[in-house]
């Protein structure tokens, strides 16, 4: 949706009213401080604004399919900046009282999505800090003892340890890009991992990893799970997912701690993810003394439970908004838009497998899709998918590429594949409802692009 069409002016002009009203007993203070042409000056300034800000790739459009750019619900814009004309700070109740309010219920909500009544989260600047606290609560309980992710988990659990200054290691996946569970047993059997980072939901190529049987090792083996779904939390209420990721999305609930970024999935603004644990006695680890900041209330603050201090409290009232007009239900119309972005990615990768001129490493289990492209050699097929890339951005289309480890294709697929271990590809992220409506428009520019990039006669066999 263009920009100019977008609900956000008519919506902030009708909801800013109620809000100044409730502060209207107030004297009148003029927060320019009555400086002559200000608001001239400032609409010139936000006239440069508006003109540099173009210099972006259109993110809120469904010819957009690159990264992990969703754009905001109209509510939660409406709501953000009405949190933002207060400006609160939900470091403590004093700062943010109606916000804190918000964020504790809009979190219980996403708790009770995992089944929990009982828990201990809150909100956080994104999924980094929020991974952050989860693995330092978890340092904290198995002190000195080892972390370990699979090798297509996000770069920053490695990045953590290392601040939190606890050793790292990384577990090699299966075919289909999942943590391979033999090759993490022999690790366990070390005696010296105290935390297993499960990805529901890779950010490079949307795999999940089985949940369910590593908690069967954690039986026996007595780790921590810490449950990394950033990305791909909010499909535990989709129905259209494989039986495998269900089940792993089913069993998030046993872990320890979940991670699941808002500002992904769940229509947000930057930032604003969410750090979950089950056990609220992990609070402990969180106590300290302030000697200013909570004096107005004998209820918990959210600083109290957090590492970050200063947080927008805005982020917090436009979650609330949208999970209040977009309850998180398995049968609500939140869960039928994602389950959307799941059909489109599931007909586009029909569409690829059924081209010649692509190879599909693995079948799609969230909604992101990678492909390299059929060529003599691992070097073209890396070149001609950066000219596929090219292509399709000329004519209005972003998609991304990746660099995918050749394991994860079937063996034979380039004649030179032992010279190399990784290949350019191409991904999608097809994280729009309207994606599965745009999905003839993106094919035909995808094969345009594809035609320019392979017309050379070549390549006209492959």
């Amino acid at each position: 949706m263009p920009i100019s069409r977008d609900p956000f002016v008519s919506l902030i002009q009708a909801a800013l009213p109620e809000l100044q009203q409730e502060f209207s007993q107030l004297p009148p203070a003029d927060p320019l401080g009555g400086a002559p042409g200000e608001l001239d000056a400032m609409a010139g300034v936000l006239a440069e604004v508006g003109s540099r800000m173009a210099n972006n790739y259109p993110y809120f459009h469904p010819l957009y399919a690159g990264q992990m750019m969703k754009p905001p619900h109209p509510i939660a814009r409406v709501a953000y900046a009405m949190g933002m004309w207060i400006n609160p700070n939900n470091h403590s109740l004093d700062g943010g009282r109606a916000s804190s309010r918000f964020e504790l219920e809009a979190v219980g909500e996403i708790a009770a999505m995992f089944g929990w009544k009982e828990h201990l989260g809150h909100l956080t600047g994104g999924g980094t800090v929020a991974n952050l606290e989860a693995l330092w609560v978890s340092g904290r309980l198995h002190a000195g003892k080892r972390i370990v992710a699979s090798s297509q988990a996000h770069y920053t659990h490695s990045r953590i340890s290392a601040v939190l200054g606890l050793a790292f290691s990384s577990i090699p996946v299966d075919r289909r890009g999942r943590m391979d569970l033999e090759r993490l047993e022999e690790e366990l059997r070390k005696g010296d991992v105290g935390t297993v980072v499960v990805t529901l939901g890779t950010t490079a190529i949307g795999s999940v990893d089985p949940l369910k049987r590593i908690l069967q090792l954690r039986a026996k083996y007595g780790f921590r799970v810490h449950v990394d779904a950033a990305y791909g939390g909010y499909f535990k209420l989709v129905s259209n997912i494989s039986p495998e990721a269900a089940t792993a999305f089913e069993a998030a609930g046993e872990a320890e701690s979940i991670v699941i970024d808002p500002h992904k999935h769940g229509l947000q603004p930057y930032g604003c993810g969410c750090v979950l644990f089950r056990d609220p006695a992990v609070g402990i680890f969180y106590k300290h003394d302030s000697p200013y900041t909570y004096f107005s209330s004998s209820d918990l603050h959210l600083g109290e439970i957090t590492l970050e201090c200063s947080r927008a409290g805005a982020a917090a009232v436009a979650l609330w908004a949208t999970q209040r007009l977009l309850p998180l239900a398995t049968d609500g119309e939140f869960a039928r838009s994602l389950g959307r972005c799941r059909s489109a990615c599931l007909a586009l990768y029909a569409r690829l497998v059924a081209d010649g001129r692509f190879v599909l490493p693995l079948e799609p289990e969230l909604d992101i899709l990678v492909w390299g492209v059929k060529a003599a050699s691992l070097a073209e097929a890396s070149r001609l998918a950066q000219s596929i890339f090219d292509a399709a951005a000329k004519r209005d289309l972003h998609i991304a590429l990746v660099q995918l480890p050749l394991g994860l294709f079937s063996p034979g697929t380039w004649p030179d594949e032992d010279t190399a271990t990784t290949v350019t590809c191409l991904r999608s992220v097809l994280m729009k409802p309207e994606h599965l409506d745009w999905l003839d428009r993106i094919w035909e520019i995808l094969c345009a692009a594809t035609e320019v990039s392979l017309g050379s006669p070549e390549y006209q066999h492959l």
